[in-house]
């Protein structure tokens, strides 16, 4: 299965590699010129099928818990001053993403969306200590009535060029559907109040949509 931000870069991608291999085939007389270019072309294919696929996750929802927005490694966990919306204290819980993870964004917990605002900005690498506050991103808080405002941050990396975020202010929110998709590479801050219990560690590799990173004592 793929994500459907995918459905335009596959379909051309494809074109590009049926005509490729049928070119190379008829006009290049060289055999292992024309296997070579044949195998290059599939990979290219093959990196974007990979790239857009989106699994079903089973999650299973529980209003005292946040779940993983996106797959990936834990690489900070931390309380900050959070400048954007909270104006505070919180804890945040950052999740970076090689270009060989889903990128899929799925909603952390259910609830009503608050604030929704895109930033435009620099591509810096994700794991940049400034990618929070410099790169292209997008800011979205949920709300519901165990936990609280949660908010998570899709951030652009040196090689994502496009975030698409699906939540508008008002909208409801399921926990673990989609949320929105990031284009080649990056990671997602997640902001939640200080006495939640983090339940996962630095350098664990979580699944969006199904493994918890923190919840209500």
């Amino acid at each position: 299965m793929f994500h459907k931000e995918g459905q335009t870069i596959i379909f051309i991608t494809s074109a590009i590699t049926v005509a490729g291999i049928l070119l190379s085939d008829k006009f290049i007389e060289t055999v292992w010129l024309n296997k070579l270019i044949m195998i290059l072309l599939l990979i290219l294919l093959l990196i974007v099928l990979q790239f857009f696929r989106n699994p079903k996750r089973n999650t299973k929802q529980n209003e005292k818990q946040i779940i993983a927005p996106v797959d990936g490694k834990v690489v900070v966990i931390e309380e900050v001053e959070e400048p954007e919306y909270f104006k505070g204290k919180r804890r945040q819980i950052s999740i970076f993403m090689s270009p060989f993870n889903v990128h899929v964004t799925r909603y952390p917990i259910s609830g009503i969306v608050k604030y929704s605002k895109y930033h435009p900005g620099k591509y810096l690498v994700a794991w940049h200590p400034k990618a929070s506050t410099d790169n292209e991103r997008t800011t979205i808080v949920v709300e519901n009535n165990t936990v609280g405002e949660i908010l998570y941050r899709q951030i652009a990396g040196a090689l994502a060029r496009r975030i698409v975020n699906y939540a508008k202010v008002n909208d409801k929110t399921v926990q673990g559907s989609d949320a929105g998709f990031i284009k080649f590479g990056s990671r997602v801050d997640i902001f939640i109040p200080l006495d939640m219990k983090v339940t996962v560690k630095l350098n664990d590799v979580v699944k969006g949509g199904e493994n918890i990173i923190a919840q209500i004592e």
